[in-house]
């Protein structure tokens, strides 16, 4: 897709600015759904270390990204990475949500090799009989490769600049997930409620 368009852009002249998010959360966006609830739980098995990086863009960030690419002339027939300002590594991250979700939370990490072998297998196996892999390969990926962006480019040429910090952002998406009924709400407020 991108090259074809950017080839457009060189022999035909049409207008073309290319612009990849990192990973985008924020209010209306479910992805991180699974991560939240995952964590809510207080204990969670990490594969590896934890320490490869996870680069995520705020809607509200990306939307603006996207109008500057929109608006700058000298954009055109360019690339650009839109994210937040900072990564962090999945640990940090963990952490940060459980910070927001006020979840005291425990970490066992665990070998990445058996995982691998078996998220292989388990597609090998059940794909061609369709059948649900319980395990995919993809999974395995999200806790071993890094996704850290630099963004500095879309900074300097188009004066991009995040406004939402992480801490924000997850603060706002999971008082979004709680108010659509998609997050449970925390025991503690729970408790208070009941004693109130």
């Amino acid at each position: 897709g991108e090259k074809i368009a950017l080839r457009f852009f060189k022999e035909k002249a049409l207008p073309v600015v290319v612009a990849r998010p990192a990973a985008i959360y924020g209010p209306g966006d479910t992805r991180l759904l699974k991560l939240f609830k995952y964590v809510s739980s207080g204990r969670i098995i990490i594969l590896g270390n934890g320490k490869p990086f996870y680069h995520l863009v705020y809607v509200e960030d990306l939307v603006t990204g996207f109008e500057l690419c929109a608006q700058k002339e000298n954009a055109l027939g360019q690339v650009y990475i839109l994210g937040g300002d900072k990564y962090l590594t999945l640990n940090d991250l963990m952490d940060l949500i459980a910070e927001v979700l006020g979840v005291s939370l425990s970490k066992i990490h665990l070998p990445v090799f058996p995982f691998k072998a078996l998220s292989a297998l388990c597609e090998k196996v059940c794909i061609p009989l369709r059948i649900e892999p319980p395990l995919h390969k993809r999974r395995v990926d999200f806790f071993t490769k890094s996704r850290a962006f630099n963004i500095s480019r879309a900074k300097e040429e188009l004066g991009y600049r995040p406004k939402f910090d992480l801490e924000t952002g997850l603060r706002i998406t999971a008082e979004w997930y709680r108010e659509k009924g998609l997050l449970p709400e925390q025991k503690a407020r729970i408790k208070e409620r009941r004693s109130q």
